[in-house]
């Protein structure tokens, strides 16, 4: 019962995705007919065609994929009529093709029904059923965990039966956009006489989508205009759900819980055709990859614990790439300026990563294997089968030994045993940010400056949103609290800087401190100055801090400010900023 509510309402926010701007045109276009006559049927095809298409997704089949796209071809051809009908009736009926004279004199004939009264019921499930197919492609966390379960366990009653909450849950608030949409329109057809030129706006509105969706805007530009949209109010929702978050037993799975040490099947690889990109290859697919062996390793480049697992992963994919390994880094942003691809084309060169990397700006392949971590590890073996994974550092032994179960099942050579090059990845950290952390003496967390997710904020008065406030450091800080100090605008992801003179103090017991940093909008770099007790650093100083405590920010990352080398016990971290324009994201500790 409780995933059947998540599933409705997940299709209710779904309409809040901008993914989901080009088709409403279509919508409000007859939301000024009867509803029973029009908007319900309009409602009831979408609905069916939603779940038609959610339905064969699950299967995942290439032909499937293929039939997909034809449909929202077709699709897009009946939205474009519609939206010529709405603009020039008569015109379509004497120059446009037999078909194209089809789709006018359903529209015209449709207006003419419901003037009169009577039905039009036909035009407006014809046209439902051509949004629903151009709609499907919109989705979310919550409806890419019920495709993945159904991809895994095979279709069944209850993910038909969450389908159909999805899908009625999404119809609901198209419902009540339908209901809104009739009573604006009216009330300016009744009071300024517009009803024509709403009518002609509407068209040109739907063409305007037709055109967005056909150059594929409608999951790529409109998706990127907000990294806070659906998704993170779907993903808040997922977070309620019981047994999601990993614990030390259930963080792995692997061959020691099986009889004979054998590796479960988990599922089968999903699709890689949603990245945006690839760098240090063409785009991979699942076909291409069978008989190999498979890691897919997905990480974001400013994430620490991500960091920390890379010289393992960098050395497996050297130590097996000849033995029939191929290692996939998925690159899921957490952040906006991750989802630039100069920035990941940067920090991919700095981490000297050389195997394939997918770009999952969209969160397609993340969703695919409905995944929630960073890092998350994936072992799939030459069959194209889901073995085991991992969330988060550690278990890099076991892991290993892993990768060489599969490759010894796929009838692969192996080299001599790993403990040689576990022990070399260990030492060869990248300036220290890669170095593992002192998990003794960690006792802060992450910690988020935006307002969406920031925890522990003690500066007078709390954060201001979305606009720019003084705010103030308390003479002293217990454990975990952080404050600022100077003129800041909070923003949902970071807090930037809008005054020479900016602080923020954080107090920490922790051996190492980072803060992800990105320089001002126009790439100038911001200086700073470190304090750890009110003193420069000194030895403590971090890779991005010189002893005197000065630094720069001169692009978009994660920066260690803090290196501790001997006793670690609780301190007071403060950074000044000597110019203004920084954006500040997060602390991460270690």
């Amino acid at each position: 019962m409780f995933l059947l509510v998540l599933a409705y309402l997940g299709g209710v926010l779904t309409i809040l995705s901008p993914c989901i701007l080009p088709v409403l045109p279509f919508v409000f276009a007859r939301s000024n007919r009867p509803f029973l006559r029009s908007g319900l049927p309009l409602l009831v095809g979408m609905t069916l065609m939603f779940a038609v298409v959610a339905s064969l997704a699950a299967v995942g089949s290439q032909w499937v994929a293929q039939a997909n796209q034809i449909g929202r071809w077709i699709a897009l051809v009946v939205m474009a009529l519609f939206a010529l009908a709405l603009l020039w009736p008569s015109l379509a009926n004497r120059l446009l093709s037999p078909f194209q004279r089809l789709g006018a004199r359903l529209s015209a004939s449709a207006d003419a029904a419901s003037d009169a009264g009577r039905g039009g019921v036909g035009t407006s499930l014809l046209i439902g059923i051509a949004t629903g197919l151009l709609w499907a492609p919109c989705a979310g966390p919550i409806l890419g965990l019920i495709l993945t379960g159904a991809a895994l366990q095979g279709a069944s009653v209850g993910t038909s039966g969450l389908l159909l909450a999805y899908a009625l849950g999404a119809a609901t608030s198209l419902a009540l956009a339908i209901w809104i949409g009739g009573r604006l329109f009216a009330a300016l057809k009744q009071r300024l006489g517009m009803g024509e030129w709403i009518r002609r706006a509407l068209g040109v509105a739907a063409l305007l989508a037709v055109v967005a969706i056909a150059m594929g805007w409608d999951t790529g530009v409109l998706t990127r205009l907000s990294t806070v949209s659906t998704a993170r109010l779907e993903q808040g929702l997922l977070d309620t759900l019981p047994g999601q978050s990993p614990s030390a037993g259930a963080a792995m799975s692997t061959a020691s819980s099986q009889p004979n040490g054998e590796l479960p099947v988990e599922g089968t690889l999903p699709s890689l055709a949603g990245a945006t990109g690839w760098l240090n290859s063409p785009p991979l697919s699942v076909e291409g990859l069978r008989g190999k062996v498979v890691l897919v390793d997905f990480w974001t480049y400013s994430c620490i614990n991500c960091l920390r697992a890379l010289p393992y992963v960098r050395e497996w994919a050297e130590r097996y790439r000849d033995h029939g390994l191929v290692v996939i880094g998925v690159h899921a942003p957490e952040f906006a300026f991750e989802r630039n691809l100069g920035n990941v084309q940067g920090a991919v060169k700095d981490l000297k990563v050389t195997y394939p990397v997918a770009i999952d700006n969209e969160f397609a392949i993340w969703r695919g294997f409905n995944n929630r971590y960073w890092p998350a590890h994936y072992f799939i073996d030459a069959q194209g089968r889901i073995r085991a994974h991992h969330f988060g550092e550690g278990n890099y032994a076991q892991s290993e030994q892993i990768i060489r179960q599969l490759l010894r099942e796929a009838g692969n050579t192996l080299p001599d045993e790993p403990a040689q090059a576990m022990a070399m990845a260990a030492a060869a950290p990248r300036d220290g940010v890669e170095q593992q952390a002192d998990m003794r003496n960690l006792k802060s967390p992450e910690t988020y400056l935006g307002h969406a997710r920031a925890d522990n904020f003690a500066s007078p008065g709390g954060q201001q949103p979305d606009r720019a406030a003084d705010y103030t450091v308390p003479a002293t800080l217990a454990l975990n609290q952080w404050a600022l100090g100077g003129r800041w605008t909070v923003g949902d992801e970071d807090a930037q800087l809008d005054a020479v003179g900016g602080r923020i103090a954080f107090r920490f017991h922790a051996r190492d401190l980072h803060l992800v940093l990105a320089p001002a909008v126009d790439g100038r770099p911001v200086r700073y100055r470190v304090r750890i007790d009110g003193q420069p650093p000194g030895a403590a100083a971090g890779g991005d801090v010189s002893a005197d405590g000065s630094g720069q920010v001169g692009g978009h990352r994660l920066y260690q400010l803090i290196r501790q080398s001997g006793e670690v016990r609780e301190r007071t971290f403060e950074i000044e900023f000597l110019d203004p324009g920084v954006h500040a994201y997060a602390f991460t500790f270690g």
